[in-house]
């Protein structure tokens, strides 16, 4: 069991050793630059950027999943948006638990997934378009739904996911660690994983080794819309509201994290643990740039320069591989 452990984390590192050095890289630059040597290294600074990524990884779990498959989900922000008021409307609005205001998020995440996967499988429509499609759909029905305002929620248990304690952990934290090794598992102990992947690899191929694909497909745009919707309530519950504007460009975090991490655009290529550590890049990227000063509108062309490099680098390495 021991020697297990041992290989597998020994494959872990090299699999994953130039993004580990980048990671390393960017905290010893931030530990030791004189502007943020005294706030960076502290505990509450770590904790605060993993409560902050929390969501980017959830929504992350399932974009490797999607991008494996060699497609794309662009509605996920914006079923944080929708997912979030919903939430918080039931608590609200409607005065039942926060419990079934938090499990009314996640089914509206996973009933938006369901429709993605729904039409991608059954029509030869492309995954941008169609969740770019159900992106704006959504979007609109969470302002119709609130009538562009925020819905506020105040209540303790509302506020516990996502800006409570277990003990000294944040609660994001531990939901974090909990869907991190959910997805791991699925991807790489599971038949369905494999499967993920040979879709990815070769979906005709994939059809006549008896792999049900557009069975594969629905599952993961189902999953990546359930992911989205435990993001909505972990990011409703840290901003005690539901508001049509959350989420608005988590989906490119999202990608940005999984291409970061190793996963091929071009699909069937990736770990889930490179995806890991590509969501802790940025969110060392986004921390360290705020504790630098650095204007929130440069910020967007410093994060942009970092996916271009990432798909570069995909590019290069499938490339060499003659894909």
């Amino acid at each position: 069991m021991a020697a297990r452990m041992k290989n597998g984390v020994v494959k872990y590192f090299k699999q994953n050793i130039g993004i580990i050095i980048a990671l390393l890289a960017m905290c010893l630059f931030l530990i030791v630059f004189p502007t943020t040597r005294e706030t960076f290294p502290t505990g509450k600074n770590m904790f605060n950027i993993l409560r902050q990524n929390a969501s980017n990884l959830f929504l992350a779990t399932g974009m490797t999943m999607v991008i494996l498959l060699g497609g794309i989900d662009l509605s996920v922000g914006s079923v944080i948006a929708l997912s979030g008021c919903i939430a918080a409307g039931c608590v609200v609005n409607l005065g039942l638990p926060e419990v079934v205001g938090f499990a009314a998020a996640i089914l509206v995440g996973a009933l938006v997934g369901m429709a993605n996967g729904f039409v991608i499988c059954k029509t030869d429509i492309p995954p941008f378009i169609v969740t770019l499609a159900s992106m704006n759909i959504t979007k609109g029905i969470a302002l119709v739904y609130t009538g562009g305002s925020p819905i506020r929620c105040m209540t303790d248990a509302f506020k516990f996911p996502g800006a409570g304690y277990v003990g000294p952990v944040p609660t994001p934290v531990i939901l974090m660690l909990i869907v991190f090794i959910v997805a791991a598992t699925i991807i790489n102990r599971t038949q369905l994983g494999r499967h993920i992947y040979a879709v990815g690899g070769n979906p005709q191929a994939a059809k006549f080794s008896g792999i049900n694909v557009a069975k594969v497909k629905f599952f993961v745009y189902t999953y990546t819309g359930i992911m989205a919707g435990i993001a909505s309530v972990v990011v409703a519950s840290r901003l005690y509201s539901g508001q049509p504007t959350a989420g608005d460009g988590a989906e490119m975090d999202a990608i940005a994290a999984v291409v970061v991490g190793g996963t091929s655009m071009s699909g069937g290529s990736g770990f889930i643990g490179g995806t890991l550590i590509g969501v802790l890049i940025i969110g060392v990227l986004n921390n360290g740039l705020n504790l630098l000063g650095v204007d929130s509108n440069w910020q967007y062309i410093v994060k942009g320069m970092v996916i271009l490099l990432a798909v570069y680098v995909d590019f290069i390495r499938n490339k060499k591989k003659g894909r």
